[in-house]
């Protein structure tokens, strides 16, 4: 998968996630579990929108990605922010390759669901266990099953903005709760619009599964949260967040 065209518009597309309310989120959820400075690793960081509040909040932040334009977005972001403590790495999450240990992880907005499969969910907390330090927590939230099927589905959405305009449509499969995401953006460019496509894919896992997963890689399940709140996940829950701690 190729992120070049998504990296152009992803601000854009994601205008309505605050991440300073996130980064403070998380940064309460690590303080509660003894982590409130260190080395964080921001795992899909996207466009470094989360790894800078998250720098602003005390933390040394590697942010790491596999798509080459969205982290080329990242720097701009960073240099327009002023922050200094943050690293930029090119790298896919399967293939996690760190110079040192860190203290904690963050992987957010669903960036587990664009795997293909849970062998590959699993390569990468292994990935995270493997240079995580003792007592590290690791965060990172997954959209659900619940929420595949019933909002995103085999819906259509439009998205728009002063010079671009986006169509969103989902092709839903029952069978794995995957989603085929077909996005078309036209945007204004000389005074004309031009159109161009992106396809992406994004798969729900169960609770249970990931639960487990963490268990056989060296964590402990510490809790797992409606999306942005305390609250235990239920039924509808669209987003469930997981706060784990490396045991061994």
């Amino acid at each position: 998968m190729t992120y070049c065209d998504f990296a152009e518009f992803y601000d854009i597309l994601t205008e309505d996630v605050d991440y300073n309310l996130q980064a403070k989120y998380l940064t309460i959820l690590l303080a509660e579990n003894g982590m409130d400075s260190g080395i964080l690793l921001d795992l899909a960081c996207g466009t470094a929108r989360l790894s800078i509040p998250l720098s602003d909040a005390g933390f040394d932040v590697i942010a790491v990605d596999e798509s080459q334009e969205m982290l080329s977005r990242a720097r701009d972001n960073i240099e327009q922010s002023g922050a200094k403590n943050i690293m930029l790495l090119n790298q896919s999450m399967q293939e996690l390759d760190l110079y040192g240990t860190i203290d904690a992880a963050v992987c957010m907005l669903d960036s587990l669901n664009h795997l293909e499969n849970i062998e590959q969910v699993k390569q990468v907390i292994s990935r995270v266990s493997l240079f995580m330090n003792i007592n590290g927590i690791f965060i990172f939230d997954i959209n659900t099953k619940y929420k595949h099927k019933e909002i995103l589905g085999d819906n259509t959405f439009v998205i728009e903005d002063e010079n671009l305009y986006c169509v969103w449509q989902n092709d839903f499969y029952e069978e794995d709760y995957s989603v085929d995401i077909s996005l078309d953006f036209f945007y204004k460019t000389d005074g004309k619009y031009i159109r161009t496509s992106q396809q992406i894919s994004e798969r729900a896992y169960d609770i249970s599964e990931i639960s487990s997963i963490l268990l056989q890689t060296g964590f402990e399940v510490l809790k797992i949260y409606d999306d942005m709140s305390k609250n235990s996940i239920k039924e509808k829950t669209q987003r469930a967040v997981f706060v784990a701690r490396k045991v061994k």
